[in-house]
Protein backbone atom coordinates (compact mmCIF):
# COMPACT_ATOMS: atom_id res chain seq x y z
CA UNK A 1 0.00 0.00 0.00
CA UNK A 2 1.10 3.21 -0.85
CA UNK A 3 1.60 5.88 1.47
CA UNK A 4 0.42 9.23 0.77
CA UNK A 5 2.60 12.28 1.57
CA UNK A 6 1.34 14.88 4.29
CA UNK A 7 2.26 18.30 5.44
CA UNK A 8 1.20 19.66 8.42
CA UNK A 9 0.43 23.18 9.34
CA UNK A 10 1.03 23.91 12.91
CA UNK A 11 2.70 22.20 15.40
CA UNK A 12 0.66 23.12 18.63
CA UNK A 13 -0.86 20.45 21.02
CA UNK A 14 -2.92 19.48 17.86
CA UNK A 15 -0.62 19.58 15.55
CA UNK A 16 1.81 18.07 17.21
CA UNK A 17 0.08 15.92 19.61
CA UNK A 18 -2.73 14.50 17.79
CA UNK A 19 -2.23 14.94 14.55
CA UNK A 20 2.13 14.50 14.40
CA UNK A 21 1.32 11.72 17.15
CA UNK A 22 -0.81 9.76 15.09
CA UNK A 23 1.60 9.67 12.07
CA UNK A 24 4.36 8.23 14.29
CA UNK A 25 2.39 5.23 15.41
CA UNK A 26 3.61 1.74 14.25
CA UNK A 27 -0.12 1.10 12.58
CA UNK A 28 0.05 3.92 10.68
CA UNK A 29 0.13 2.33 7.43
CA UNK A 30 -1.42 5.34 4.82
CA UNK A 31 0.52 8.35 5.62
CA UNK A 32 4.19 9.64 5.24
CA UNK A 33 4.97 13.34 7.19
CA UNK A 34 7.14 14.70 4.38
CA UNK A 35 6.61 18.49 5.24
CA UNK A 36 5.85 20.40 8.68
CA UNK A 37 5.43 23.82 9.03
CA UNK A 38 5.50 26.36 12.00
CA UNK A 39 6.53 30.15 12.66
CA UNK A 40 8.50 28.89 15.66
CA UNK A 41 12.23 27.87 14.89
CA UNK A 42 12.15 25.37 18.15
CA UNK A 43 9.15 23.57 17.12
CA UNK A 44 10.25 23.11 13.16
CA UNK A 45 13.58 21.27 14.91
CA UNK A 46 11.31 19.63 17.06
CA UNK A 47 9.26 18.16 13.83
CA UNK A 48 12.58 17.84 11.96
CA UNK A 49 13.84 15.19 14.69
CA UNK A 50 10.27 13.80 15.62
CA UNK A 51 9.45 12.93 11.39
CA UNK A 52 12.93 11.41 10.37
CA UNK A 53 13.50 13.16 6.87
CA UNK A 54 10.96 15.88 6.94
CA UNK A 55 11.35 19.38 5.51
CA UNK A 56 10.75 22.00 7.56
CA UNK A 57 9.15 25.57 6.75
CA UNK A 58 7.94 28.51 8.23
CA UNK A 59 5.38 29.79 5.90
CA UNK A 60 2.59 27.90 4.92
CA UNK A 61 2.72 29.20 0.98
CA UNK A 62 6.28 27.64 0.53
CA UNK A 63 4.40 24.29 0.20
CA UNK A 64 3.07 25.63 -3.28
CA UNK A 65 6.03 24.55 -4.63
CA UNK A 66 5.96 21.54 -3.81
CA UNK A 67 4.56 18.70 -6.12
CA UNK A 68 5.02 15.55 -4.07
CA UNK A 69 1.93 16.74 -1.28
CA UNK A 70 -0.96 14.58 -1.10
CA UNK A 71 -2.65 15.88 1.64
CA UNK A 72 -2.41 19.09 3.51
CA UNK A 73 -3.54 18.98 7.70
CA UNK A 74 -4.85 22.49 8.50
CA UNK A 75 -3.58 22.44 12.53
CA UNK A 76 -3.98 26.17 12.93
CA UNK A 77 -4.98 28.93 15.08
CA UNK A 78 -9.10 28.64 14.72
CA UNK A 79 -9.77 32.07 13.28
CA UNK A 80 -6.93 30.94 10.63
CA UNK A 81 -8.70 27.61 9.51
CA UNK A 82 -10.87 29.26 7.04
CA UNK A 83 -8.32 31.68 5.26
CA UNK A 84 -5.85 28.84 5.29
CA UNK A 85 -7.94 26.10 3.62
CA UNK A 86 -9.29 28.50 1.07
CA UNK A 87 -5.99 29.09 -0.29
CA UNK A 88 -5.15 25.59 -0.11
CA UNK A 89 -8.16 24.58 -1.83
CA UNK A 90 -7.26 27.11 -4.74
CA UNK A 91 -3.90 25.92 -5.32
CA UNK A 92 -5.36 22.63 -5.38
CA UNK A 93 -4.32 20.52 -2.52
CA UNK A 94 -6.64 17.73 -0.17
CA UNK A 95 -7.33 19.46 3.01
CA UNK A 96 -7.89 18.09 6.40
CA UNK A 97 -8.70 21.13 8.49
CA UNK A 98 -8.76 20.94 12.38
CA UNK A 99 -12.21 21.69 14.09
CA UNK A 100 -13.67 24.37 14.12
CA UNK A 101 -14.72 24.34 10.17
CA UNK A 102 -14.80 28.42 10.08
CA UNK A 103 -16.29 31.22 11.75
CA UNK A 104 -19.84 31.13 9.70
CA UNK A 105 -21.61 29.01 7.73
CA UNK A 106 -21.09 31.21 4.72
CA UNK A 107 -17.26 30.44 4.97
CA UNK A 108 -18.32 26.52 5.47
CA UNK A 109 -20.48 26.84 2.61
CA UNK A 110 -18.01 28.81 0.04
CA UNK A 111 -14.85 26.08 0.98
CA UNK A 112 -16.76 23.43 0.36
CA UNK A 113 -18.16 24.83 -3.37
CA UNK A 114 -13.95 25.79 -4.00
CA UNK A 115 -13.40 22.00 -2.77
CA UNK A 116 -15.88 20.76 -5.40
CA UNK A 117 -14.79 23.04 -8.28
CA UNK A 118 -11.30 21.97 -7.80
CA UNK A 119 -12.04 18.38 -7.72
CA UNK A 120 -10.37 17.93 -4.52
CA UNK A 121 -10.88 16.99 -1.17
CA UNK A 122 -12.25 18.60 2.15
CA UNK A 123 -12.14 17.23 5.25
CA UNK A 124 -13.29 18.00 8.54
CA UNK A 125 -11.86 16.51 11.86
CA UNK A 126 -14.41 15.97 13.77
CA UNK A 127 -13.50 12.31 14.96
CA UNK A 128 -15.94 12.13 17.78
CA UNK A 129 -18.38 11.06 15.65
CA UNK A 130 -15.92 7.99 15.02
CA UNK A 131 -15.51 7.35 19.26
CA UNK A 132 -16.46 4.22 20.41
CA UNK A 133 -18.59 5.70 23.00
CA UNK A 134 -20.75 7.82 20.21
CA UNK A 135 -21.08 5.11 18.29
CA UNK A 136 -22.62 3.01 20.98
CA UNK A 137 -24.73 5.35 22.30
CA UNK A 138 -26.27 5.95 18.83
CA UNK A 139 -26.48 2.35 18.30
CA UNK A 140 -28.13 1.87 21.55
CA UNK A 141 -31.06 4.74 20.76
CA UNK A 142 -31.46 3.69 17.20
CA UNK A 143 -32.13 -0.13 18.40
CA UNK A 144 -35.26 1.05 20.54
CA UNK A 145 -33.79 -0.40 23.49
CA UNK A 146 -34.42 2.79 25.95
CA UNK A 147 -38.15 2.91 24.36
CA UNK A 148 -39.23 6.42 23.08
CA UNK A 149 -36.67 8.37 23.49
CA UNK A 150 -37.54 11.97 24.79
CA UNK A 151 -34.24 13.74 25.84
CA UNK A 152 -30.63 12.96 25.40
CA UNK A 153 -27.94 15.33 27.18
CA UNK A 154 -24.67 16.23 26.85
CA UNK A 155 -22.05 17.09 28.93
CA UNK A 156 -18.81 18.64 28.12
CA UNK A 157 -18.19 20.43 31.59
CA UNK A 158 -15.14 20.69 34.34
CA UNK A 159 -14.01 23.19 36.77
CA UNK A 160 -11.02 24.59 35.45
CA UNK A 161 -9.85 27.95 34.15
CA UNK A 162 -7.66 28.96 30.67
CA UNK A 163 -5.78 31.86 30.35
CA UNK A 164 -4.70 31.35 26.52
CA UNK A 165 -5.89 32.37 22.87
CA UNK A 166 -8.79 30.16 22.96
CA UNK A 167 -10.41 32.11 25.61
CA UNK A 168 -10.37 35.08 23.08
CA UNK A 169 -13.37 35.85 20.45
CA UNK A 170 -11.31 37.51 18.05
CA UNK A 171 -9.68 34.03 17.64
CA UNK A 172 -12.94 31.90 16.70
CA UNK A 173 -12.11 30.75 20.45
CA UNK A 174 -14.30 30.12 23.16
CA UNK A 175 -16.12 27.39 24.70
CA UNK A 176 -18.58 26.76 21.92
CA UNK A 177 -16.67 26.85 19.05
CA UNK A 178 -13.56 25.30 20.87
CA UNK A 179 -15.01 22.04 22.27
CA UNK A 180 -18.57 22.69 21.12
CA UNK A 181 -18.01 20.66 17.67
CA UNK A 182 -17.79 17.76 19.80
CA UNK A 183 -20.68 17.58 21.90
CA UNK A 184 -23.04 19.80 18.83
CA UNK A 185 -22.19 17.78 16.38
CA UNK A 186 -22.87 14.20 18.41
CA UNK A 187 -26.62 16.10 19.43
CA UNK A 188 -26.91 16.77 15.57
CA UNK A 189 -25.72 13.26 15.02
CA UNK A 190 -28.48 11.98 17.64
CA UNK A 191 -31.07 14.21 15.37
CA UNK A 192 -29.75 12.16 12.21
CA UNK A 193 -28.76 16.07 10.76
CA UNK A 194 -32.30 16.62 10.65
CA UNK A 195 -32.91 19.87 8.69
CA UNK A 196 -35.48 20.34 10.30
CA UNK A 197 -33.11 21.00 13.95
CA UNK A 198 -33.48 24.56 15.94
CA UNK A 199 -31.54 26.10 18.45
CA UNK A 200 -34.62 26.56 20.86
CA UNK A 201 -32.60 28.41 23.71
CA UNK A 202 -29.33 29.44 24.37
CA UNK A 203 -26.93 31.09 26.65
CA UNK A 204 -23.60 31.84 26.60
CA UNK A 205 -21.55 33.51 29.51
CA UNK A 206 -18.25 34.09 31.23
CA UNK A 207 -17.18 32.70 34.61
CA UNK A 208 -13.63 31.70 35.13
CA UNK A 209 -12.11 32.53 31.51
CA UNK A 210 -9.35 35.43 31.32
CA UNK A 211 -10.09 36.30 28.44
CA UNK A 212 -13.57 37.83 26.71
CA UNK A 213 -14.99 34.66 25.40
CA UNK A 214 -17.93 31.97 26.81
CA UNK A 215 -16.65 29.54 29.27
CA UNK A 216 -20.34 28.46 30.08
CA UNK A 217 -22.72 27.47 27.16
CA UNK A 218 -26.48 26.06 27.64
CA UNK A 219 -27.83 25.03 23.94
CA UNK A 220 -31.05 23.15 23.60
CA UNK A 221 -31.42 22.06 19.92
CA UNK A 222 -35.17 20.33 19.43
CA UNK A 223 -36.63 18.47 15.79
CA UNK A 224 -40.05 17.53 14.59
CA UNK A 225 -40.57 14.64 16.54
CA UNK A 226 -37.04 13.57 17.65
CA UNK A 227 -35.44 13.74 21.50
CA UNK A 228 -34.79 17.07 23.00
CA UNK A 229 -30.73 17.92 22.72
CA UNK A 230 -29.65 19.59 26.09
CA UNK A 231 -25.83 20.37 25.42
CA UNK A 232 -23.70 21.75 28.20
CA UNK A 233 -20.14 23.32 28.02
CA UNK A 234 -19.34 24.75 31.27
CA UNK A 235 -15.92 25.33 33.04
CA UNK A 236 -17.56 26.10 36.41
CA UNK A 237 -19.55 22.35 36.72
CA UNK A 238 -17.20 20.48 39.50
CA UNK A 239 -20.00 17.66 39.55
CA UNK A 240 -20.55 16.33 36.18
CA UNK A 241 -20.21 12.27 36.35
CA UNK A 242 -21.27 12.06 32.29
CA UNK A 243 -20.94 13.09 28.86
CA UNK A 244 -23.87 11.27 26.91
CA UNK A 245 -27.21 10.65 29.30
CA UNK A 246 -30.14 9.16 27.78
CA UNK A 247 -33.75 9.31 28.82
CA UNK A 248 -36.17 6.67 27.48
CA UNK A 249 -39.37 5.27 28.25
CA UNK A 250 -37.88 2.06 28.56
CA UNK A 251 -34.65 2.93 30.62
CA UNK A 252 -31.52 5.66 31.00
CA UNK A 253 -28.03 4.83 29.88
CA UNK A 254 -25.71 7.32 30.81
CA UNK A 255 -21.74 7.12 28.93
CA UNK A 256 -18.29 8.83 29.35
CA UNK A 257 -15.12 7.94 26.74
CA UNK A 258 -14.30 5.40 29.27
CA UNK A 259 -16.98 3.42 30.07
CA UNK A 260 -20.96 2.97 30.29
CA UNK A 261 -24.36 2.12 31.99
CA UNK A 262 -27.35 1.60 31.35
CA UNK A 263 -30.66 1.20 33.75
CA UNK A 264 -33.86 -0.30 32.09
CA UNK A 265 -37.02 -2.47 32.29
CA UNK A 266 -38.15 -5.48 30.22
CA UNK A 267 -41.31 -5.49 28.49
CA UNK A 268 -43.75 -7.63 30.31
CA UNK A 269 -41.79 -7.69 33.47
CA UNK A 270 -43.44 -4.04 34.83
CA UNK A 271 -47.60 -4.57 33.88
CA UNK A 272 -49.70 -1.37 33.61
CA UNK A 273 -50.83 -0.30 36.54
CA UNK A 274 -54.30 1.08 36.09
CA UNK A 275 -55.04 5.21 37.48
CA UNK A 276 -56.74 5.30 40.62
CA UNK A 277 -58.73 8.50 41.06
CA UNK A 278 -59.08 8.57 44.42
CA UNK A 279 -56.61 9.42 47.87
CA UNK A 280 -54.19 6.19 47.90
CA UNK A 281 -54.37 4.70 51.30
CA UNK A 282 -52.83 1.49 53.04
CA UNK A 283 -54.92 -1.44 54.75
CA UNK A 284 -55.31 0.44 57.68
CA UNK A 285 -56.57 3.28 55.97
CA UNK A 286 -53.63 5.96 56.40
CA UNK A 287 -52.72 7.66 53.51
CA UNK A 288 -49.41 6.99 51.69
CA UNK A 289 -47.46 8.11 48.69
CA UNK A 290 -47.85 6.27 45.15
CA UNK A 291 -44.71 4.60 45.16
CA UNK A 292 -43.44 1.05 43.67
CA UNK A 293 -40.66 -1.11 43.40
CA UNK A 294 -39.89 -1.12 39.49
CA UNK A 295 -38.25 -4.67 38.13
CA UNK A 296 -34.60 -2.84 36.90
CA UNK A 297 -32.08 -4.17 34.90
CA UNK A 298 -28.77 -2.59 35.29
CA UNK A 299 -25.22 -3.34 33.05
CA UNK A 300 -22.28 -1.30 31.89
CA UNK A 301 -18.86 -1.91 30.72
CA UNK A 302 -16.10 -0.17 29.76
CA UNK A 303 -15.46 1.07 25.53
CA UNK A 304 -12.17 0.02 24.04
CA UNK A 305 -10.27 3.28 23.07
CA UNK A 306 -11.40 7.18 22.71
CA UNK A 307 -12.10 9.66 19.78
CA UNK A 308 -8.15 10.63 20.14
CA UNK A 309 -6.79 6.96 19.35
CA UNK A 310 -9.60 4.94 18.22
CA UNK A 311 -11.25 7.79 16.45
CA UNK A 312 -8.86 9.46 14.75
CA UNK A 313 -7.10 6.76 13.52
CA UNK A 314 -10.44 5.34 11.87
CA UNK A 315 -10.90 8.94 10.51
CA UNK A 316 -7.70 8.94 8.42
CA UNK A 317 -8.05 5.52 7.54
CA UNK A 318 -11.70 6.62 5.95
CA UNK A 319 -9.69 9.98 4.41
CA UNK A 320 -6.91 7.57 3.04
CA UNK A 321 -9.55 5.82 1.00
CA UNK A 322 -11.67 8.81 0.13
CA UNK A 323 -8.19 10.15 -1.63
CA UNK A 324 -7.09 7.37 -3.22
CA UNK A 325 -11.05 5.67 -4.09
CA UNK A 326 -13.35 8.42 -3.70
CA UNK A 327 -15.11 6.01 -0.96
CA UNK A 328 -17.26 8.28 0.85
CA UNK A 329 -16.38 9.29 4.96
CA UNK A 330 -18.59 8.78 7.58
CA UNK A 331 -17.93 12.76 8.61
CA UNK A 332 -18.27 14.76 6.12
CA UNK A 333 -18.15 18.88 5.80
CA UNK A 334 -21.60 19.01 5.18
CA UNK A 335 -22.17 17.61 8.93
CA UNK A 336 -18.86 20.09 10.24
CA UNK A 337 -20.85 22.58 8.39
CA UNK A 338 -23.87 22.22 10.22
CA UNK A 339 -22.17 22.77 13.60
CA UNK A 340 -20.82 25.46 12.61
CA UNK A 341 -24.51 27.38 12.22
CA UNK A 342 -25.64 26.36 15.38
CA UNK A 343 -22.64 27.86 16.81
CA UNK A 344 -23.17 30.74 14.24
CA UNK A 345 -26.80 30.95 15.85
CA UNK A 346 -25.36 30.88 19.60
CA UNK A 347 -23.19 33.46 19.15
CA UNK A 348 -25.89 35.92 17.57
CA UNK A 349 -28.55 35.30 20.15
CA UNK A 350 -26.05 36.00 22.98
CA UNK A 351 -23.58 38.99 21.76
CA UNK A 352 -20.72 39.19 24.27
CA UNK A 353 -18.38 42.04 24.24
CA UNK A 354 -15.00 42.73 22.68
CA UNK A 355 -12.73 43.09 25.49
CA UNK A 356 -9.62 41.98 23.36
Amino acid sequence: MKKLNVAIIGQGRSGKNIHGAYFLKSDNEYYNVKYVVDADAFRRQVAEERHEGCTTFADYRELYNCKDIDLVVNSTYSEMHYPITKDLLLHGFNVLVEKPFARTRYECDELMKIAKEKNVTLAVFQQTFLAPFYRFAYDTVKSGRLGDVKQISIRYNAFSRRWDWQTLQRKCAGGTYNTGPHPIGMALGFLDFDPNARVVYSKLDTALTSGDSDDYAKILIAAPDKPLMDIEISNIDAYSNYNIKIQGTKGTMKATPKAYEITYIVDGENPERPVIEESLKDANGNPVYCSEKLQKHVEGEDFNGTAFDIGTAELYKQLYFKITEGREMTVTPEMAAMVISVCETVHAANPMPLKF
